[in-house]
């Protein structure tokens, strides 16, 4: 068998035969090895339809994830090396879709938004242009073959921001994709930066969603040695609450107003800082007086912005929804990543009315990405 052949991956569902992505976690780079994707979900539950004051409710996760092999062959990496385990036993790689599709049947989770973290914001145009146009074609073909089963957000080269501005226009437009998945910061420079407000100026336009999910704090590495994962546990909530604070605070959703945001993992530490935000101003108003005059204070601008569900038990989860509204919060479980192996499970377990469960397990995606499932 040929190196060439070795390293195809395919997506099969029967007869149909979907090309070159590998539905696997995110942290590609730096995730510990872990047991099997379906590992942590409840391999015993039935799929039943779920209805809630007896309405069915169709549930959609919008922070789950995959990755497309040819895009990190560009930049010189090996899916396989990265995730060893989807070799199988030296034969040919195949990831078959009923694997996918049984475990977000366990999970009671019946649409998947994928999204892919960005690991090309350090390239030249050419290579990120490359990249990003081969992943957004690749998910774009995955959601037609299963329309019923999964949506995605599209990559773009944010480090170059007029080809952003293209990728979004050509991967909603023509692709049918949802809007895009950025990071926190792009090398560095925080999405406040006026170079790009040309992006956010075309997701407005396009009516997109901007699906932010961290990517890492390598400026705190020194601080995050030692046990406990602190790159991640700590870094990646960190790197969104800073990512969404600028956003407000530099004035960037006054001059968007109708920017469609929603934050992986809750939105990071905001809404439980936002008080605290509200004060700083008014304890020290010097420290924000080099920005613009905002409209609002800033922690009414949490209700401009969305946030996924992965903040891990039912309190939790109902401390979000009194910060920011259930019309703020929808289902995410970063699939196959095994934070959340029970999302819709954990949306059910709180003392939330039964119309604000139905709305985050699926109503306010619905809506939000003008889905038509």
């Amino acid at each position: 068998m040929t190196d060439h052949t070795r390293r195809r991956t395919f997506l099969k569902r029967g007869a149909m035969t979907v090309s070159g992505i590998v539905l696997t976690g995110c942290g590609v780079l730096d995730a510990p090895r872990r047991p099997d994707a379906a590992a942590g979900a409840d391999a015993g539950a039935q799929r039943r339809p779920l209805r809630a004051d007896g309405t069915p409710v169709r549930t959609i996760d919008v922070h789950a994830h995959c990755v497309v092999p040819q895009a990190l062959t560009l930049m010189g990496m090996d899916v396989f090396a990265l995730y060893p385990r989807t070799m199988r036993g030296g034969q040919e790689n195949v990831i078959v879709i009923e694997e996918r599709l049984a475990q977000m049947d366990a999970q009671g989770v019946d649409v998947e938004v994928l999204s892919i973290n960005p690991f090309w914001y350090t390239q030249e145009r050419t290579l990120s242009a490359r990249i990003v146009r081969l992943q957004n074609e690749k998910l774009a073909e995955l959601c037609a073959a299963q329309p019923q089963r999964f949506a995605a957000f599209a990559s773009l080269s944010l480090q170059h921001p007029d080809l952003a501005v293209r990728e979004l226009d050509h991967a909603v437009r023509t692709l049918g994709l949802r809007g895009a998945a950025i990071g926190g910061s792009v090398a560095g420079v925080d999405f406040a930066d006026a170079r790009f407000h040309p992006v956010w100026a075309k997701a407005e336009e396009l009516g997109a969603t901007l699906f932010v999910h961290p990517t890492g704090t390598p400026e705190l590495a020194q601080h995050f040695r030692g046990n406990g994962w602190m790159p991640n546990v700590i870094g990646y909530p960190l790197e969104t609450t800073i990512a969404l604070q600028h956003m407000i605070f530099e004035g960037v959703l006054d001059k968007f107003p109708a920017l469609k945001i929603c934050a992986a993992h809750g939105g990071g530490y905001i809404a439980a800082s936002a008080a605290r935000m509200d004060h700083g101003c008014f304890v020290n108003p010097g420290a924000c007086a080099h920005g613009p005059a905002l409209k609002r204070k800033p922690g009414e601008y949490l209700g401009q912005l969305y946030f996924d569900s992965l903040v891990f038990t039912p309190e939790a989860l109902q401390n979000l929804v009194r910060q920011v509204g259930a019309s703020q919060v929808l289902l995410g479980s970063d699939h196959p990543f095994p934070w959340s192996a029970r999302p819709v499970a954990h949306v059910l377990a709180t003392a939330l009315p039964e119309a604000d469960k139905a709305a985050i397990l699926g109503g306010n995606a619905r809506r939000l990405l003008g889905l038509l499932t």
